[in-house]
């Protein structure tokens, strides 16, 4: 298997399913970020890691309620054409007050089938 060096890109070029879920994640829309998702697709964020569309959906409804945060895209990278990560800085009302997270996208079928979320 050839090793990909990541390589910077322009916020803009992430691919669209990655931008819908994104912007939909930060509008707190909880209908519309897990249409970009693949049925069987994992979350891992916080240790925790949650499969499948109900899952991650409940995930995603908390984490729009849990805390309150601003939440700023600072640098996306592409590895290869499947795998990307848009790194975020966020500033809120949860333990530590300010971090900034790795965002690590596997794509399949134009769909996010992996998503982990770590410093």
């Amino acid at each position: 298997m050839p090793s990909h060096q990541p390589h910077t890109i322009a916020p803009s070029d992430l691919p669209k399913t990655i931008t819908r879920y994104l912007r939909a994640h930060r509008d707190h829309d909880t209908a519309t970020a897990v249409t970009a998702f693949t049925g069987d697709a994992t979350v891992t964020d916080d240790g925790k890691t949650y499969q499948g569309a109900p899952a991650i959906e409940r995930w995603l409804d908390r984490a729009a309620t849990e805390f309150t945060y601003t939440i700023e895209l600072t640098d996306a990278q592409q590895i290869d054409p499947a795998h990307y990560v848009a790194t975020h800085h966020l500033d809120g009302n949860f333990p530590g007050g300010s971090v900034d997270l790795r965002y690590r996208f596997s794509l399949r079928d134009d769909l996010i089938e992996r998503l982990v979320i770590e410093p």
